[in-house]
């Protein structure tokens, strides 16, 4: 691919997180399908400030790129490790869940060998050319400070997949200390940048009780002097509450769950997102265990750690106060409020998605919209455009809101990629009918009695 080539690519895909990779892998099995996945980053790095040492995945290696889909595939994880000459080494650690160190280092992997794959360029616009039948996409050329190195040039695609990812999420009272490089106040993405100063601070307060929050938090804690810890840990969460991870509780992250919540009503939808925090939102049992075993050890030569855990803790508001930090708290079962001085912030308060309003803005006006304004997206993960675009625009981890707590799970990646290639390629994935023991609903024929030993797989190709 090269500006001059101005044929429509089949696909071009928009952003090069694990989702778009995951497609561009399955597509890259494809006879003649033409694709091209762009990044305005120089490489592939993901989410960097939070490759803490010995982190691991929250899903098993299998959640890779393409082995849910295709276990055959060159671009599995396992066949990344015998390209490495680490099978062998993999096999006697029997690790499940492998490190996130290993994960980016396998994606960055594919991004390599994959020549789909293109870096430094950013996709500034897309919209129709009903002319060409098919996407305009408006593409800069930058350097590795994101600064243009070259003009903008256009191609074409009769499809696009918009895989541009997460912002950090700051509450409103914290986002101007944050914004501020003078104060002493991060997000958790950031976090390994600035580890260092951190952990020199005489206290430290880590806001926010996800997966990241707990490794932060134990990070610190492990980086600290016995007795003079100095770190407070407060979050909104009734507890610091263990992920859903039971067998029957995982199911949840199932197709056949991402096809009962998208027959639920909308305000149904809504209302049950953030009752399920404990599936996305909570913390492994093993990290938690270890900060209690790291906080137990410390009470053996006598004496309680300089530590303050508290849950169920509204952060109100925020200011200086003599080159440190003031924190409101207020407690929402005991009803009480109270100060807290810290001399660094962690905002470990999760991710948003990314709006894709700057890239497609000119798709606007032929997109529908559910009853709160958000763009409706169909069961091939979709956006629904009207009948003047002859194209379409799949979204990737910008549809929790139709497609339920599955959205941003790894463990769905290649499921999603495969329904995407089905909707647009003679080349069929075969994806099963059945994927849980659980019944999510009354009256889907497929899981009426007798039908339960069936093995037939089909091939979804909208919704």
């Amino acid at each position: 691919m090269t500006p001059a080539d101005d044929t429509p690519l089949d696909l071009l895909g928009v952003g090069i997180g694990p989702f778009n990779l995951s497609l561009a892998a399955l597509a890259d099995g494809v006879p003649r399908l033409r694709t091209a996945f762009l990044d305005q980053r120089p490489r592939f790095h993901w989410h960097p400030g939070l490759l803490i040492e010995g982190s691991t995945l929250q899903v098993p290696f299998l959640a890779d790129l393409v082995s849910m889909v295709d276990p055959t595939s060159q671009w599995s994880f396992l066949n990344h490790l015998r390209a490495e000459g680490r099978l062998f080494p993999f096999y006697f650690a029997e690790r499940f869940h492998v490190l996130r160190t290993e994960f980016d280092a396998y994606c960055r992997w594919v991004t390599e060998e994959l020549p789909s794959c293109r870096f430094g360029r950013r996709v500034d616009e897309v919209r129709w050319d009903a002319g060409r039948e098919a996407f305009a996409v408006t593409v800069t050329p930058v350097d590795e400070s994101g600064t243009p190195s070259a003009d903008s040039h256009r191609l074409h695609a009769r499809h696009v997949a918009l895989g541009v990812g997460t912002v950090p999420r700051v509450p409103e009272q914290l986002r101007r200390f944050v914004d501020d490089p003078r104060m002493p106040v991060w997000h958790s993405s950031a976090y390994l940048e600035h580890r260092d100063d951190i952990v020199n601070r005489r206290h430290v307060t880590v806001v926010g009780s996800g997966q990241s929050g707990a490794e932060v938090f134990l990070d610190l804690l492990r980086h600290r002097p016995h007795g003079r810890e100095g770190l407070s840990w407060v979050a909104r969460t009734p507890a610091f509450a263990p992920m859903e991870y039971s067998k029957l509780g995982l199911e949840q992250f199932t197709p056949d769950y991402t096809k009962y919540f998208r027959g639920l009503k909308e305000p149904v939808c809504d209302r049950l997102l953030p009752d399920q925090w404990q599936l996305y939102k909570a913390i492994s049992g093993e990290t938690l265990g270890e900060i209690h075993d790291e906080l137990y050890r410390r009470t053996v030569d006598g004496g309680w750690p300089d530590v303050r855990l508290t849950p169920g803790v509204h952060v109100g508001a925020a200011r200086e106060d003599a080159f440190r930090i003031e924190l409101s708290l207020s407690h929402a079962q005991q009803g009480t409020d109270a100060t807290l001085h810290t001399d660094a912030v962690v905002v470990a308060t999760g991710y948003n998605e990314r709006p894709l309003g700057p890239v497609i803005g000119p798709l606007e006006p032929h997109m529908s919209l559910d009853a709160s304004g958000r763009p409706e997206i169909d069961g091939a993960h979709r956006l629904v455009l009207d009948g003047r675009v002859g194209g379409s625009v799949f979204v990737q981890n910008a549809e929790r809101h139709s497609h339920g707590v599955g959205t941003p799970d790894l463990g769905l990646a290649a499921w999603r990629s495969a329904v995407i290639v089905n909707s647009i390629s003679e080349k069929v994935y075969s994806l099963p009918e059945r994927t849980a023991f659980t019944t999510f609903g009354l009256g889907d024929p497929a899981f009426t009695p007798g039908t339960g030993r069936s093995t037939r797989t089909t091939t979804l190709h909208s919704s």
